[in-house]
């Protein structure tokens, strides 16, 4: 053991001196290396920031709630027999509420886009969600100031509105919202309440940090009136084990609501977030697909770049070969001196990659959420390494079963 760590010491040494004295070849060699590190830990620490942004945004709104609609998302059913459907009512949802049994809250949405404006400040293009007081019961919304609108409040089609975490900091950097009134669509409304940070970047629009929640009355008398759009019936479960339950009777009740006989289709679609989801991983498949690739390809270039450097290394120093082989240097000596002059090589390569990796993922987390992991950091590290012994054997095989005489002889 002790000889064994000897020859270990020994090979690392003059892999270093060998390394150090062809410093400009060995950077290039150690550079299809860096690409792949850099890429893959960059990739995966982007993925994994979107990913749990994206779940922290699911969450808030809560991964047991279904949502009646005219509208289906995410299907291949045709538009058109969707658009002639009729609008789902108010009057509809006071029915459906009034039948339904299983659900532990049911709320109406509708929407408008508007702009909203504090004093000088304005932002542009922000979701506005009208719906009862029962809405925040269908959510896990947290506050970080104030309240949700109470039922007095929605029924009395009071002008109040709860704002978003990115909607307060653009119209509020240094000033407590609470009671300030702002204008939405050009009509008054007094702050009640800021929601915490919710959100989710990639559900972008629809991220609740960037909306408005009103009374939905108020969207009805200040921009549009109730017969012009339908509405979305939001549907919380009594948890996600009675999701399926709860979805039957919801069907039921809106056949019925709506005067289906037993023989015609749906004119509605109950809508969940599996769908989200589902659309989420393929779009995040095909992310790490193509990230795989070029992470393959540039692993690919550089083990064969290294594996020819190390030839040319092997041949430049036959003569060296010959000689520790004359003195007594063993094959799997020689072998080992090659295979960790192609690893400190891999390994440096790697960790440089996975330097600029931290360096790219911190200042691409301005724009996009990113998580650096543990786990990545360990597999870019062990690839590094890999790819240094696959790619150095076959060199340092040839170099080990040099005949030490003809190896002498080499000019």
């Amino acid at each position: 053991m002790r000889i064994f760590l000897f020859e270990l010491n020994e090979g690392l040494v003059i892999a270093l001196r060998a390394i150090a004295s062809n410093k400009v070849r060995s950077l290039l060699t150690m550079l299809g290396i860096f690409i792949g590190v850099a890429v893959v830990i960059t990739m995966s620490t982007a993925i994994k920031g979107i990913d749990n942004s994206f779940q922290s945004g699911i969450s808030s709104l809560g991964t047991d709630v279904l949502y009646v609609d005219k509208w289906a998302w995410f299907t291949n059913e045709e538009w058109w027999k969707m658009r002639n459907r009729k609008n789902i009512t108010m009057e509809e949802y006071y029915k459906f509420k009034e039948l339904v049994r299983l659900p532990v809250a049911v709320a109406p949405v509708t929407n408008t886009i508007q702009t909203v404006k504090y004093n000088e400040r304005r932002v542009e293009n922000v979701f506005v969600n009208g719906s009862t007081a029962d809405y925040i019961k269908t959510t896990n919304f947290t506050f970080a100031q104030g309240r949700f609108y109470s039922e007095i409040e929605s029924n009395a089609a009071r002008q109040v509105a709860v704002i978003g975490s990115e909607v307060a900091k653009k119209l509020f950097p240094n000033v407590n919202p609470i009671d300030r009134t702002i204008k939405i669509g050009g009509v008054n409304y007094k702050v009640v309440g800021v929601l915490a940070e919710q959100g989710s970047f990639i559900l972008g629009p629809w991220n609740p940090d960037n909306q408005v929640y009103v009374p939905i009355e108020t969207i009805f008398k200040n921009f549009f009136n109730r017969s012009f759009k339908t509405i979305t019936i939001n549907v919380r479960a009594n948890g996600p084990a009675m999701l399926d339950e709860t979805k039957f009777e919801v069907e039921g009740v809106m056949r019925k609501v709506r005067g289906l006989a037993y023989n015609q289709e749906n004119d509605f679609s109950i809508n969940q977030q599996e769908g989200l989801e589902q659309t989420y991983k393929s779009i995040v498949g095909v992310i790490q697909i193509a990230g795989l690739f070029i992470t393959g390809l540039s692993l690919f270039v550089g083990a064969i770049g290294i594996m020819n450097i190390m030839f040319v290394s092997v041949k430049e120093r036959t003569k060296e070969i010959g000689l520790r082989k004359a003195i007594g240097a063993k094959k799997r000596t020689i072998l080992t001196q090659f295979l960790l002059e192609s690893s400190v090589i891999c390994m440096v390569g790697g960790i440089a990659g996975l330097i600029a990796a931290i360096i790219m993922s911190l200042l691409i987390n301005q724009f996009i959420p990113t998580s650096i992991q543990i786990d990545s950091v360990l597999i870019g590290i062990s690839v590094s390494l890999i790819t240094g012994l696959v790619s150095g054997f076959a060199p340092a095989y040839t170099a080990a079963k040099m005949d030490a005489v003809e190896a002498l002889r080499y000019e």
